[in-house]
């Protein structure tokens, strides 16, 4: 049956959130569906990126959710065959040793910490729990509080300095709540004893997961594969296609259509849509606006602060721990004299991703701004600083190496500081246009999972299916309970 008089969504970012609102947009209704990505491929921030035969992603997401509407979701896309199972393994690099993570107090970290600091650690946490910080105004106060002050600055105060390139005590408590909910001292005990006994509790804090699946050729298989099957159930996904202008001017709460740009070609060119999803940065989107936005609007916009991030993609013969290659995941870098902040070991997420599964294939992430020094670096000169800091902490021989990539990554982590204290004002309001939906990490400014984001792809789809509030998609990643419910689909 053919539909002459269809409605058109305007989906803006081809990501985890504008693609799985598609998805839900297209198999319940017979809404048309129009995709714009800046970038050449989908995928957004969970894309994979090939690199010289071998591939790499940025940052690797582990696919493990709560919830099972995405768990039956990621398999409806790629089949078992296309997973493989990966067991979790992620520790911290501090004072040139390797502590678990998230930290569990064990014999190993009394071995490498010593007594005397242990000692304190555990006088520390009993004095938060005494006698809490009230109220919680900043990140400083919430770890304090849920570790002990001598934990925060042993494991917590520099490492999270070096990611968001601001002390903790200039973070607010926002960040923490959403971000570590109920992991605590309290919660780690627990599971160290039910792992002692080889039990699996049902409702394990998702930073303490074991074992995740993992698409055999990286994240982006995920979304190419959901991109393909978009355009098969009727969806147009437009490359290269950044959107430039906003038109408000003959309506106070609708959009009246969007302005797009194709990058290879610069041609204009204007969508009238009768909804617009929007997963790109707020600050971008509101800058786009034309017509009449109040000089707070803006200013609230145009002052939101994200952090960027540079990914070093590095190709070793091997690795020179042991001659083995570590048996981690991810790897958090917490020498104060080490500006890596994490590094990743693509070998442990899946040898399919290798070109020779006998190379080693490592990915190091550093977090820093687009005015740095550092981001302003040649590509040689980055790699060089990385791959010394490999050898310093004694990872890699430099004469193992062969081949390097490097991926700047603009507007990765959206912060809750600069002007984020106001964002509720104008969350409002975006959120009086009727036809505007806002979904995903930089979409809603909000340190979304990836699953997160799915969810409010899902629930912007049902909100513009059945007429429901948007709350529904704010509420995601909101309240702990949400989190951590388990809801199959119907």
């Amino acid at each position: 049956m053919e539909h002459t008089h269809l409605k058109t969504a305007l989906i803006i970012g081809a990501g985890p959130a504008g693609l799985s609102t598609a998805y839900q947009l297209l198999k319940n209704s017979d809404i048309k569906v129009i995709i714009i990505e800046k970038d050449v491929v989908v995928g957004g921030i969970a894309k994979t990126i090939n690199f010289k035969g071998n591939l790499i992603d940025i940052g690797p997401h582990r696919y493990f959710s709560k919830s099972d509407v995405v768990n039956d979701f990621w398999r409806t896309i790629l089949d078992e065959d296309n997973f493989t199972k990966v067991n979790r393994l992620t520790r911290i690099f501090y004072l040139k040793k390797f502590f678990n993570y998230p930290i569990g107090l064990s014999f190993g970290l009394m071995i490498n910490l010593g007594p005397w600091r242990m000692i304190k650690i555990a006088f520390s946490y009993i004095k938060s729990q005494i006698k809490p910080i009230k109220p919680e105004k900043s990140l400083a106060d919430f770890y304090i509080n849920r570790f002990g002050r001598e934990l925060y600055q042993t494991f917590f105060k520099d490492y999270t300095h070096k990611v968001w390139g601001v002390p903790c005590e200039q973070i607010p408590a926002d960040w923490g709540k959403q971000r570590v909910k109920g992991l605590s001292i309290k919660t780690v005990l627990v599971h160290a004893i039910f792992s002692l006994f080889k039990k699996k509790r049902k409702n394990t804090e998702t930073s303490l997961v074991e074992q995740f699946n993992y698409p055999k050729y990286g994240s982006g298989q995920m979304y190419q594969t959901l991109a393909d099957k978009l355009v098969k159930m009727g969806a147009e996904i437009r490359l290269n296609c950044q959107l430039v202008g906003v038109d408000l001017r003959d309506s106070e709460d609708l959009l009246e259509g969007v302005t797009v740009r194709d990058s290879k070609t610069g041609d204009l060119s204007t969508i009238k849509a009768d909804y617009v999803i929007s997963s790109m940065p707020i600050k971008d989107l509101v800058a786009s606006f034309q017509g009449n936005v109040s000089v707070d609007m803006k200013e609230i916009a145009s002052g939101l602060v994200y952090r960027d991030y540079i990914l070093v993609a590095l190709l070793f013969k091997e690795m020179s721990v042991d001659n083995r290659v570590l048996p981690d995941n991810w790897i958090y870098i917490q020498e104060k004299d080490i500006k890596m902040g994490r590094l990743d070991i693509i070998n442990n997420f899946s040898l399919f991703m290798l070109k020779d599964p006998n190379n080693v294939c490592l990915g190091a992430e550093y977090f820093c701004n687009e005015a740095d020094d550092f981001w302003k670096k040649d590509d040689e000169e980055i790699k060089d600083f990385a791959v010394g800091e490999l050898e310093k902490m004694k990872m890699i021989d430099r004469t193992n190496f062969l081949d390097f990539m490097i991926i700047r990554q603009k507007k990765a982590y959206p912060a809750y500081f600069g002007s984020y204290i106001h964002f509720d004002k104008l969350k409002n309001y975006l959120n009086q246009f009727q036809n505007l939906y806002l979904v995903g990490r930089n979409g809603m400014h909000k340190y979304n999972n990836m699953d997160h984001s799915i969810l409010a792809g899902f629930a912007a789809a049902e909100a513009i299916l059945s007429g429901g509030s948007k709350e529904m998609i704010w509420s995601i990643n909101t309240e702990e309970e949400y989190h951590e419910e388990r809801k199959r689909e119907k």
